[in-house]
This record gives C-alpha cells, structure tokens and sequence, in this order.
C-alpha cells in the first residue's frame, strides 16, 4: 500500500529532474504503477482531504505519466500540450509533495492535450478552468517544475489551516 510517506516531498532531487517517455514495452509497469499512484492519492485525500491527480515522479517513478481522479480514473501517458490559451488566470495552487503549502499561480484558462491512453490508444482532450490547472500542475511535474517555482511573486505562498 503506498501512503502519503511515499510521496516525495519538497526538496528532493528527484521533483527536479525531467521525466522519460514511457515505452510501448512498459505498458505491462503502467498497470503497477497507477494502483500506486492511486493508492498515495487516496491516502493523501484521507489524510488532508484534496487530491485530484497526482504524477508518477512524485512516486519516484520517472516516467511521462499521470493519474487523474476527479469524476473518474485516467491514466495520461507521454502527455504532449498541443494549444494553450493566451488567456490566464490566478489562483491558489497545491501539491501532495507539500500538502500543507499553497502557492499563488497564473494558468493558461484552457488547453488541448494529447496523450496516450492506458491501452497505449491515442487521445485528445481539451480542457479549462479548474481541470486546465490541473493537468498543466502534472504535466509540469513531468518536466521536473513544481509550482513553487511558478509563484506570481515572493508573497504567493501561505500555509493551509
């Protein structure tokens, strides 16, 4: 069972590093890898009551994968963000690997995602607003960009009650 202890945490090398693309061959590790995944998102929904979506990296698992759980279960493998919207927004923004920290971000207000499925069948989603925040927080995970350094400015951080 993977918990809140197995997330990495801030400061750790590993949030810093750019994620490979998952191979074909991998496919079969997918499967192992978004029960983890899942697992650490229920356990930090428990624990602290947020938790949408969470990336394999925060897992240690260095790889271009993604596991979203808001209405239902998606597995988002080899994202590639094709369009964002020059419009932006503002808001408060969190993370498993600092869940009691919330940072004041800019997002694009929409955008159109490809990726692969978890039967390796590409897909394309377009998405805005609060979901558009989510999937640009873990597509950046995957690039090795966490949101406290996408901060609007050294005043945009305040600790969760």
């Amino acid at each position: 069972m993977k918990k809140v202890e197995d997330i990495l945490k801030l400061g750790d090398p590993r949030l810093y590093e750019t994620c490979e693309p998952v191979q074909k061959e991998e496919l079969p590790l997918v499967k192992n890898w978004v029960k983890d995944l899942h697992e650490a998102m229920e356990d930090i929904r428990k624990q602290y009551g947020f938790g949408r979506g969470i990336a394999a990296p925060q897992l240690g698992i260095m790889k271009r994968l993604f596991y979203l759980n808001f209405d239902r279960p998606m597995v988002i493998i080899n994202p590639e963000i094709i369009h964002a919207s020059p419009e932006m927004f503002e808001l408060w923004d969190d993370c498993m690997s600092f869940p009691n920290l919330l940072v004041k971000v800019k997002r694009h207000q929409s955008l159109t995602l490809e990726y692969l499925d978890e039967n390796w069948e590409k897909q394309s989603w377009t998405v805005k607003d609060d979901i558009s925040e989510l999937v640009q927080h873990e597509y950046d995970h995957l690039d090795g960009v966490l949101c406290t350094m996408r901060a609007i400015d050294e005043k945009s951080f305040r600790w969760r009650e």
